[in-house]
């Protein structure tokens, strides 16, 4: 079966020089946006439409680098209106003018922004998750920061900064912690809190976020590897079992969930996944 992300990829490299939205991308992958800006971050690390602006940047350096007389045209071809947007985004991206790259003859200094190679990115077998409706809302306090795609490996020293905090909050209930990603946009940007649950708001530590999430219908999945292969998890999650299974990803906070099995200091011991789904 082709995945969504795959199908955004193939999608974008097949119409990146014609005007080009997310939602044009999910519809053509038979997702929501909020599902395919997920499944594509989750495979590829990248939010889809940087991707789509970043090929149509490497092709433009390369039809300049080739000799290119009118570098409008070739912003028009890039989907830009005007010389002067178009020299912005490729100075921003590229670190040369376009001018400079057609006076220079070549790329070879360029970090260009190739189609991703799907043959080596394949999803795991994940064990079939549990359906669960949480019956009532959980009252998280943490600590929160919001990520790009390029800036989420700073999560781990994030956790780092939480850990002396469990067990020590007024009114922490259980002994679980939870990693809740939440306010994601279409550009892959998310907020995420390390947190444990709490009975109340009140009384927190000031430097503590407080985030309540709703009841809602969750597919809860077992990720039993080292903390560290989570993102094959999301991949396998996203990309293809949501896909084959008939639900649809709600637009909702979706977190993992670390009981007593997990070790911190080995990064063993397994997780719980809870993604909102429809229904």
């Amino acid at each position: 079966m082709t995945t969504p992300a795959r199908k955004a990829i193939w999608y974008v490299e097949s119409h990146y020089a014609a005007p080009l939205t997310l939602e044009d991308v999910a519809a053509n992958c038979g997702v929501s946006p909020y599902h395919l800006t997920r499944a594509f971050a989750s495979l590829t690390g990248w939010p889809v439409m940087r991707y789509a602006r970043n090929r149509r940047l490497t092709e433009a350096a390369r039809a300049l680098a080739g000799g290119a007389p009118d570098i409008l045209a070739v912003a028009l071809d890039a989907g830009y209106a005007s010389h002067e947007a178009f020299t912005r985004a490729f100075r921003d991206q590229l670190g040369l003018t376009p001018e400079a790259v057609r006076a220079q003859g070549h790329v070879d200094n360029i970090a260009l922004t190739e189609p991703f190679n799907m043959r080596y990115a394949t999803g795991k077998a994940l064990e079939a998750p549990r359906i669960e409706m949480t019956p009532r809302p959980l009252l998280i306090a943490g600590i929160n920061q919001r990520y790009s795609c390029e800036t989420a490996m700073g999560m781990p020293a994030q956790w780092q900064r939480f850990h002396p905090y469990i067990g020590n909050i007024a009114g922490q209930v259980g002994a679980a912690a939870y990693g809740v990603a939440h306010n994601g946009d279409d550009n892959g940007n998310v907020d995420y809190l390390c947190g444990v649950e709490v009975g109340s708001f009140s009384d927190l530590p000031q430097a503590l976020t407080p985030l309540r999430i709703a009841p809602a219908r969750y597919a809860v999945f077992a990720h039993r590897d080292h903390i560290a292969a989570i993102r094959s998890t999301f991949t396998a999650i996203w990309d293809t079992w949501l896909p084959q299974s008939g639900h649809k990803a709600a637009d909702a906070p979706f977190f993992e969930r670390y009981d007593a099995t997990f070790s911190p200091d080995t990064g063993l011991g397994g997780i719980e996944i809870w993604i909102p789904i429809e229904g």
